[in-house]
């Protein structure tokens, strides 16, 4: 397999990575859209994950928001930018 194909597979990969995302995560979905709202507050997907004078909790939220921001870029980012994110290389 050349780096063409490799880069490829990669891509296809991650097309298909995304749309189950997609599909577990579905916004018209009541159930997925409920889950999302908890992640988002569970995971503090939009509040600082930093306690201050407390470092282990800290690095536990950021933990969990890590989780969150991945969901996020697979369900709003395409695959090439997943690609890039992931692998650091444009797709040529």
């Amino acid at each position: 397999m050349n780096v063409s194909q490799a880069a490829q597979a990669t891509l296809d990969f991650l097309r298909g990575r995304k749309n189950s995302y997609k599909y577990t995560f579905s916004l018209t979905n009541p159930a997925a859209v409920e889950v999302l709202e908890d992640l988002t507050k569970f995971c503090r997907g939009c509040e600082s994950a930093a306690v201050p004078g407390d470092h282990d909790r800290t690095l536990i939220l950021l933990g969990r928001q890590e989780v969150f921001l991945r969901i996020q870029q697979h369900l709003n980012l395409t695959p090439e930018q997943l690609f890039k994110l992931y692998t650091g290389k444009e797709l040529q």
